[in-house]
């Protein structure tokens, strides 16, 4: 449904500004990409207010998407699918309450995670030259500390989500 929404709008761009250089195939990824992101967040949203946890699911949105920018992860091959599971996911973590040693140990096995795999898959996903790699690994690393400070159940089970992204083969 995603791709064919954002295949549509790309053509309707198309057809508007015909002379522009991007082709359709070009418009199509970034319409994509938010159209995913909207819809996780809508969705999320809407979940959070029927269960009472806007503040949590706000919480793991925020904590997810930015330990994803900057360390990467697997992408599924459909945005429908990435929706369904993360909008499940959102909302199954936002009804969390771990106790103090779990989140702790989740916030262990997230970092040292972060600090062996991130970045990961962000080949072609970013203009971030490699030479920066390795700071986006302690950026991962350092978003991942501050629930050392925070204590936040959804926070450690977002990260370690996340954090299980990252794992990839070594080559």
């Amino acid at each position: 449904m995603i791709e064919r929404l954002a295949h549509r709008l790309a053509v309707n761009i198309k057809s508007a500004a015909p002379n522009h250089p991007a082709s359709i195939e070009v418009l199509e990824f970034p319409i994509a990409a938010i159209l995913n992101a909207v819809s996780i967040i809508i969705f999320s949203l809407g979940i959070s207010l029927l269960t009472g946890r806007v503040t949590e699911t706000s919480i793991v949105l925020v904590g997810y998407a930015l330990l994803r920018q900057v360390s990467g992860g697997i992408h599924l091959r459909s945005g429908d699918i990435c929706v369904l599971l993360s909008v499940t996911g959102i909302a199954l973590l936002s009804l969390t309450n771990f106790n103090p040693s779990v989140v702790l140990t989740f916030n262990i096995i997230s970092m040292l995670l972060a600090l062996i795999y991130a970045p990961s898959r962000i080949e072609n996903q970013t203009r971030i030259p490699k030479k920066f790699h390795p700071l986006l690994k302690v950026l991962s690393a350092l978003i991942i500390a501050t629930n050392f400070l925070i204590h936040s159940s959804a926070l450690s089970g977002a990260y370690l989500v996340q954090a299980l992204t990252l794992i990839r083969e070594r080559r």
